[in-house]
């Protein structure tokens, strides 16, 4: 097996293990407080992340750890594990079960495996560069709609409310498609690897959200990457469709660098 291979193997495994213990406060009404962004962070949020670090502090211990919710440690190590513990604190809290666990491991902005585990719906996937993405012990697969509009489309938030001119094309491009829906997070890129929809599209996100989602959507044939068309997780944003509506997506989508670097500097 690759070092690719066995990666993907350990993210999937501690995706899952720091799941189940959110999974054990979930619908439980667990303790809430509230972080400088208003974004709400909970106790199954720290005992997750506690539970991965434990783990990958056992299996491997020269690797660094960077989550979303406790400091980074070991920042100058060659490689990183790269946490979410809930990816949809909210919807977590509201009880609606599209939340799910996400683990990459990155060599700078590489990820070489990356896994999304969805435990209040029994869901697994999991990818690494030149190893295929992996649902449910089955191969994955984007669809192969190629017309916007007979194009399912998902966000997280549809108001899109950060600059007129972003909203303004998010606006074309849903009034384009067959359908759009919400409750997103990393739901909808797992939609879109497995091709029950076929764009996923977030005006914010952080690395620890993207992260573990570009192998996963590259790997089952799509396109993953930020709203300038770099095809990364660490831009802030994020742009996930199938191959055959990338082009037409980020032709609505993309923002000139001009416009781009005006914006964030607001």
């Amino acid at each position: 097996m690759t070092p690719a291979g066995s990666y993907m193997e350990a993210v999937a495994e501690v995706a899952t293990i720091a799941g189940n213990v959110a999974l054990s406060h979930y619908g439980k009404n667990p303790e809430v407080s509230y972080k400088s962004d208003r974004s709400p962070v909970s106790i199954a949020d720290y005992a997750a992340e506690r539970t991965a670090r434990e783990w990958i502090e056992e299996k491997f211990p020269a690797d660094g750890i960077v989550g979303e919710e406790l400091e980074p440690t070991r920042v100058s190590a060659k490689r990183r594990w790269i946490l979410d513990p809930i990816d949809g604190t909210y919807t977590f809290l509201q009880g609606v079960p599209l939340w799910g666990t996400l683990v990459a491991v990155a060599e700078g902005e590489s990820v070489i495996a990356g896994a999304a585990y969805f435990p209040a719906l029994g869901e697994t996937i999991f990818a690494a560069p030149g190893e295929g993405c992996w649902w449910n012990g089955s191969r994955a697969a984007v669809s192969d709609v190629s017309v916007l509009a007979a194009a399912r489309l998902v966000t997280t938030d549809a108001r899109f409310n950060r600059d007129a001119s972003r909203r303004h094309r998010w606006l074309e491009l849903q009034d384009g498609a067959l359908a759009l829906r919400t409750w997103g997070d990393c739901f909808g890129y797992l939609l879109v690897a497995t091709g029950r929809a076929d764009v996923m599209v977030d005006d914010v996100i952080s690395f620890w959200d993207g992260a573990a989602l570009l192998p996963i959507i590259t790997e089952a044939g799509g396109m993953f990457t930020d709203w300038k068309g770099t095809t990364t997780a660490f831009g802030g944003d994020a742009i996930a469709t199938n191959s055959q509506l990338a082009g037409i997506v980020r032709d609505i989508l993309v923002v000139p660098d001009a416009e781009y670097s005006s914006r964030q500097e607001r």
